[in-house]
């Protein structure tokens, strides 16, 4: 029998993610949420995921974290984790409630979720939640867990920390409440956050402190960020390199330079063309993507964004999956015409 050898990640590599499928068990069949998802994160960057709702852009987080719900099944695909250049970590051969996923989820990687309200208890103050949190992952005593639950309100720059570690998460507002999650999921300096949109209940100043925090705390602790949103806007102002999703699968990855200013895939150009600009007439309408996302339980044959693409071409598009096209850099593109694409005003 032929086997196969796993390549080392390199060393500068913190996560790596290659072909992961996960699907879901419903009463009305099998719904594929994630089909063939591939991409990794480099030490200290930040990677920007876009897409429509309904991609797969938490799932694929929900995966990493193995935080899916019981009637998922993980049906193939590997994900590995580097906490340290010389420990490399087989995420996806490790079972929800093992000793050694408990250790890496909240420790070696954090995560932030998109509505603090529901992520956290209601029945325990902040303070509390941070200090089990600690006091699991670095073994010390209530005391100085308390502490550290205070300094870390602090370094979100919640105020009066003191007395905002004994409060109660609805005795907070929407933005005090996000940085508490943020407090929490960074309790023992995590080398991976996932942030799932973080910013999208929250107004737009209350965004921007947001998103200014995140990028000092990423600069001052050297951590990666897995930073998940519809929002190209967000996008821009936070991540390295950008990776595009569209019905469970990732159609283009490249650095934000390449994704806002060379985009590959009809889809990536589609959204860039649907966003308002500076300077552009207040009567021209925006440009929209044609149809809906399709039913999960009916995915299209071939490149799965056929069904709304203004290039497709019937008997290509509609029955072959399209490959991976790589280009200089590190940008990628999942189409039968990649490269080949009339150029566009973007």
């Amino acid at each position: 029998m032929k086997t196969t050898t796993i390549q080392p990640m390199p060393p500068e590599r913190l996560l790596e993610l290659d072909n992961v499928h996960v699907h879901f068990t419903m009463r009305e069949g099998l719904v594929k949420a994630v089909n063939g998802v591939s991409y990794h994160v480099n030490r200290g960057e930040v990677l920007g995921i876009v897409g429509e709702s309904g991609s797969g852009k938490s799932v694929t987080a929900r995966s990493i974290m193995k935080l899916l719900a019981r009637n998922a099944i993980e049906a193939e695909g590997r994900i590995r984790f580097r906490p340290k250049p010389e420990s490399e970590i087989d995420i996806s051969a490790l079972s929800r409630q093992s000793r050694e996923m408990r250790a890496l989820r909240g420790g070696s990687i954090g995560m932030i979720f998109q509505e603090p309200m529901t992520a956290l208890s209601p029945v325990h103050s902040i303070g509390t939640q941070i200090m089990r949190t600690v006091m699991l992952h670095r073994g010390v005593g209530k005391q100085a867990a308390r502490q550290r639950a205070i300094e870390l309100l602090e370094r979100v720059q919640l105020p009066k920390p003191a007395e905002m570690v004994d409060r109660y998460p609805h005795q907070l507002s929407g933005g005090m409440r996000q940085r508490a999650m943020i407090a929490l999921a960074l309790s023992c300096d995590p080398s991976l956050l996932i942030a799932d949109e973080p910013t999208t209940a929250l107004d737009v100043t209350t965004e921007a402190q947001i998103l200014e925090l995140l990028k000092s705390l990423q600069e001052e602790m050297g951590m990666a960020i897995i930073f998940i949103t519809h929002n190209f806007g967000v996008v821009a102002d936070i991540a390295d390199r950008v990776a595009v999703m569209y019905l469970g699968r990732v159609v283009e990855t490249g650095s934000v330079d390449d994704i806002f200013y060379r985009p590959g895939h009809p889809y990536t150009r589609a959204l860039l063309q649907s966003i308002p600009k500076l300077g552009q007439a207040p009567m021209r309408r925006l440009r929209t993507i044609p149809g809906m996302v399709p039913d999960p339980f009916n995915i299209p044959e071939g490149c799965v964004f056929n069904p709304r693409c203004a290039h497709a071409v019937l008997g290509t598009c509609n029955v072959e999956a399209p490959s991976v096209v790589s280009f200089p850099g590190e940008q990628s593109v999942r189409c039968h015409f990649a490269g080949q694409l009339p150029e566009e005003v973007q």
